[in-house]
């Protein structure tokens, strides 16, 4: 198997979370007999201060010809100030467009290790394992019309048939993989566009009879979130919602900081972090490259479908945590305080070790 990547390492610290990705990325593709092919480009800032603008075409056609996308992280300070298309996020959103990606995927899960970190109790944490399926071209933010004046604002929410197939449709098949259960979230009781949202997703459901599905008001799926994490398997839900209730989902499990991220359409896919460029500490080899190495995972998973590489990755990122390893930004006493490059080389390490566990291969010290 061969697989085609276009690598966009990005402002601040994306370069340095990338070299960690690309690391373990090329280290299990070889445990997997998988051959990789690499397109490396500039993104945002560093593009916009290489060729006066966050996105060139060039880059774009790289992202249109690979298999899959990395992108480390976009934008810094000294680009605020920039026009809007000219601001190193214009890329991201082009890119997003270009793409036709019109879902993302945002995963909840709770690692053991970690569980004290977050500000919920362990008890209701524990075992919290979801993800969130959020549109991501359309709905609200991208309706028509739009504006305001003087007197008034107005926006426009709206959905089209496909719109909500599409994504429903794609819930529905991760969660066959999952433990078989699609929560749709909407707020039916009060929008004619949540009540089409609703029908459209039972229609898609009659494909998926092994797959138990719920709906949710948004009010009350953002209260069970919090009260009950456990409960969910696959929550899908529109742009705007699912914008709050992936940031909410995050939160929970500790630090945003440590959450990968997919945006996949019918051809096109892109991982990325959660977290953001963090100027402040970029070339310090302190960033934490969990985020990042964990969206590797996630491309296994979804565009290559090697469930088991995917599935190494994220349990040898769990192992690491468990042995008390922490980079600055999650470090507590007693840890473990080591650096981006000394992170990577644990996870790498301990995947090597449940690789040899799981009977894959040979495991030498």
């Amino acid at each position: 198997m061969q697989i085609k990547i276009a690598v966009l390492p990005g402002d601040g610290i994306g370069p340095e979370v990338m070299r960690a990705a690309l690391k373990t990325l090329k280290h299990v593709a070889e445990k997997f007999q998988t051959e990789t092919q690499f397109s490396e480009n500039l993104i945002g800032g560093a593009s916009f201060e290489e060729f006066g603008t966050p996105l060139t075409e060039e880059t774009l056609k790289a992202c249109l010809e690979a298999d899959a996308v990395l992108l480390g992280a976009v934008g810094g300070y000294e680009w605020e100030n920039l026009p809007h298309h000219l601001k190193p996020e214009a890329a991201l959103l082009r890119l997003r467009k270009e793409l036709a990606l019109f879902t993302n995927i945002r995963p909840a899960k709770v690692y053991n290790a970690f569980i004290d970190s977050s500000s919920l109790k362990a008890e209701v944490l524990k075992g919290t394992d979801f993800v969130v399926f959020r549109e991501l071209t359309g709905g609200i933010y991208f309706g028509e019309p739009r504006g305001y004046d003087a007197n008034q604002g107005w926006n426009t929410m709206i959905y089209q048939r496909y719109e909500v197939e599409r994504i429903a449709r794609r819930a529905f098949e991760i969660a066959r993989q999952r433990k078989k259960r699609v929560t749709s979230v909407d707020k039916a009781n009060v929008l004619e566009v949540s009540q089409f949202w609703r029908e459209v997703v039972a229609d898609v459901h009659k494909a998926f009879p092994d797959v138990e599905l719920t709906n949710m008001y948004v009010d009350n799926a953002a209260m069970q979130i919090v009260r009950d994490p456990g409960q969910f398997d696959v929550i899908v839900t529109s742009n705007m919602f699912g914008d709050i209730l992936s940031d909410i989902a995050g939160m929970i499990t500790g630090s945003l900081g440590m959450l990968p991220s997919a945006s996949l359409g019918e051809k096109h896919a892109l991982y990325e972090p959660v977290h953001g460029s963090a100027p402040d500490i970029a070339g310090q080899n302190k960033a934490n490259p969990i985020a990042m190495i964990a969206s590797v995972a996630m491309m296994f998973a979804y565009s290559f479908q090697m469930t088991r590489a995917a599935e190494l990755i994220e349990r040898a990122i769990e192992k690491t945590l468990e042995l008390g390893y922490r980079t600055a930004d999650i470090y507590q006493a007693g840890n473990k305080l080591v650096s981006t490059d000394e992170m990577t080389e644990q996870i790498i390490y301990n995947f090597d070790v449940l690789y040899h566990e799981e009977g894959l291969g040979v495991f030498t010290l």
